[in-house]
């Protein structure tokens, strides 16, 4: 059987480390940061104040509130929004139907209607936030902080991605896979009209990258291996173009790689499967050569010898297989895991 790629899923507008970085970058990044709040806080005591933006229904960025608009059972915002009879109360149409009580009440659910008007709020409230733009002129506001300096107001549209996305993962875990999916292709949308005014722009790339395969990953979780490996294909296109300098990226591409073998493995196409698992092998041992101390990228580069060997072994080649095997197993016994990598030790001990 193919192995796997069992990860969490992370916003892919938040830079995050690998385990094994973790710990080799965080004195550096926290002198980092403090030199930077520091001069933060002097510029804007020297140049404008800054107002953070705020959601009023409580959604902002940073915080993800449950706020009124959300179904209470998977927390994310409200998705063909459904109504119990005979208590009112709404919910995400996939969250309700498994239940015959309300969960809020407890009242017999008699039947469930569509909630037509209060989805057209919720839409009409993706579709605005994170776009408004907020003007510099004078209000009572900037009277208040200063006299002399304007005060500029946060814009929130460059948070757009990582609100669609924050979202998306909350249904997806709630297994309400068509929120999740919806969520997401907002996402790409928005990434691809950025894409049309900046090409090749690596950060937008990274980003539409990453969602992709999270979208395939909802078109597998649906049974939609076809559209799943559409998706992931996307997903290989938009990070190949990417320099593969950036662990992170080799990281995401080749776990794109990766699906795509393991859906061609279980439609019996062999070949096409040991195709992909070759590809994800290769990125990953160019960039175990210039990172031969990462414990992570040794696991990676050890589950892709393990697929490519598990495939040769479904194709008749026994003495590939083996050889195959037995590299993984070396690089895994070679690996000594610190203490701060925990996430690291939690993928090391998946079966």
């Amino acid at each position: 059987m193919a192995v796997l790629n069992k990860m969490t899923p992370v916003c892919p507008f938040v830079k995050v480390a690998r385990p094994d970085d973790a710990s080799s970058k965080r004195s550096e990044n926290q002198s980092k940061h403090t030199g930077e709040h520091e001069g933060k806080a002097k510029n804007e005591t020297v140049d404008s104040p800054l107002i953070e933006a705020k959601c009023p229904l409580g959604y902002d960025s940073r915080s993800f509130k449950v706020g009124p608009l959300s179904c209470v059972i998977c927390q994310a915002l409200l998705f063909e929004t459904s109504k119990c009879v005979p208590c009112s109360h709404v919910f995400c149409k996939a969250c309700i139907t498994r239940f015959n009580d309300c969960p809020l009440c407890g009242a017999d659910i008699e039947k469930i209607e569509a909630d037509n008007d209060l989805q057209k709020v919720v839409d009409r409230f993706i579709d605005g936030h994170a776009r408004i733009k907020r003007s510099h002129a004078s209000t009572d506001a900037e009277a208040a902080v200063s006299d002399n300096k304007p005060v500029i107001y946060e814009d929130v549209s460059l948070e757009r991605g990582a609100f669609l996305v924050h979202h998306a993962m909350r249904a997806f875990r709630a297994r309400n896979i068509e929120s999740a999916k919806s969520r997401l292709s907002l996402c790409v949308m928005d990434i691809r009209e950025q894409l049309e005014a900046s090409p090749n722009n690596p950060e937008l790339c990274s980003q539409l990258g990453a969602v992709l395969g999270t979208l395939g990953d909802c078109c597998r979780a649906m049974g939609d291996g076809g559209s799943a490996t559409t998706y992931f294909q996307e997903s290989v296109e938009a990070l190949s173009r990417l320099p593969t300098e950036d662990m992170e990226i080799v990281h995401t591409l080749c776990v794109s790689l990766n699906k795509i073998g393991d859906l061609k493995y279980y439609d019996g196409d062999l070949q096409a499967s040991k195709s992909y698992y070759c590809r994800s092998l290769e990125y990953r041992r160019d960039a175990i050569k210039s990172h031969s101390d990462s414990p992570s990228l040794t696991l990676d580069v050890a589950v892709s010898l393990a697929k490519v060997a598990d495939v040769d072994r479904g194709l008749g080649d026994e003495e590939g297989a083996i050889a195959g095997f037995r590299e993984a197993v070396t690089l895994l016994e070679s690996l000594k895991i610190n203490a701060d990598d925990v996430a690291l030790e939690q993928r090391v001990r998946l079966p």
